[in-house]
């Protein structure tokens, strides 16, 4: 209650403030209640939890470019505060009690498990902190979401799985490997794999990988191979990159002459050099960018007591929360045809940084140079 009644009279002193500078420039006087009053705006101090560091993009990606983006929308003054749970519930709970103790003015969190941060979030939202969800829709009284379609990341992948069968698409079983089941996000692309997989290829296994761990991965797939046989499988339906990396180690130890189209996601660069190695059949391109823009933007705007209008054009429902205001980002299937075209036009990787050693021959081949 103190923290919002603080936002709510600085908010109020900040626009009587920038009306009097207005006035003053009208008679030809000085901005300088204006600017001073867009300063003391600027000082805010930004909570940022992410959830792991097994997946590349963390700490590459997101973390990097929301740390930007708040320097960019606060002149250079807003503060972030990080923490990394590497997969860890309690951790993250921890990390929150932190964040508030620390006093923070907003938090961006993307949550290890969705239903377990749910109280953490309330205790944040009764310190006065806004939430920003950010990737996986948490539990408890979030403030605004950011993420990608996430039903149509996993249609994405099953429709690339399919072109890559062709009439093949019945000649055997295809396995499927999930991701966690603490977190959402997983359930949602395995969603939209299954409205379109189910009904034109078998599933002969399918798995929920704990933690979305490749380790985790690697043995499902052992098992998968054991029980189907090498012959039988024809695909894998991978939820991310990390995954598919574990999959391929155990198909090529599992004895496949040539091996089965696997899909993915995150566009890791290990899955891009697998792509282009003709190992893995495709990857989920996710731009971050405009994931982390949305999520500073809204962050800031809440921190301000501003309203999320002109920056969340969706609602989202969580089992908890109804009308979320979100912004949804479109996803890029990600295969050898487009890879000049997306992650190296948009400055996530560079050729050099793709193309090293024992790939540089299939890059040639693919006009990487």
């Amino acid at each position: 209650m103190r923290r919002a009644a603080v936002a709510v009279a600085a908010t109020a002193m900040a626009v009587s403030l920038a009306a009097c500078g207005s006035a003053k420039e009208a008679d030809g006087g000085s901005d300088s209640s204006k600017d001073a009053a867009a300063k003391k705006g600027d000082s805010i101090k930004v909570g940022l939890l992410l959830p792991e560091n097994q997946t590349a993009r963390y700490e590459k990606f997101d973390r990097v470019l929301i740390e930007k983006q708040i320097k960019e929308l606060t002149n250079n003054k807003g503060e972030v505060v990080y923490a990394n749970a590497k997969q860890d519930a309690t951790v993250q709970n921890q990390q929150v009690e932190t964040m508030i103790t620390n006093e923070v003015d907003v938090l961006i969190l993307d949550a290890v498990d969705a239903k377990a941060i749910a109280n953490s979030v309330k205790k944040a939202k009764d310190a006065g902190i806004p939430v920003v969800a950010y990737d996986r829709l948490a539990e408890g009284p979030i403030d605004a979401y950011t993420s990608f379609d996430n039903e149509q990341v996993g249609k994405t992948q099953g429709e690339a799985l399919l072109k890559a069968l062709g009439d093949k698409a019945k000649d055997g079983q295809i396995v499927m490997m999930n991701g966690s089941i603490t977190d959402p996000n997983a359930a949602l692309f395995k969603k939209g794999a299954h409205s379109v997989l189910d009904g034109k290829v078998k599933v002969g296994k399918e798995y929920d990988t704990k933690e979305w761990k490749p380790e985790n991965a690697n043995k499902n797939m052992e098992g998968a191979i054991s029980a189907l046989g090498k012959d039988k499988i024809v695909g894998v339906y991978s939820a991310n990159d990390g995954m598919a990396g574990g999959i391929i180690t155990a198909l090529k130890a599992g004895g496949f002459d040539k091996l089965p189209p696997v899909t993915g996601q995150d566009a890791e660069l290990a899955g891009v050099q697998r792509i282009v190695a003709g190992e893995q059949y495709m990857s989920v391109y996710k731009p971050y960018a405009p994931e982390a823009e949305a999520a500073a933007k809204m962050a800031v705007a809440l921190a301000h007591g501003e309203s999320l209008d002109s920056v969340a054009k969706d609602k989202v429902d969580s089992p908890t929360t109804k009308g979320v205001p979100s912004v949804l980002v479109p996803v890029v299937s990600l295969t050898q045809d487009n890879i000049k075209d997306t992650v190296i036009k948009d400055g996530v990787y560079t050729v050099n940084e793709i193309c090293t050693g024992k790939f540089k021959a299939a890059c040639d081949k693919l006009g990487l140079k």
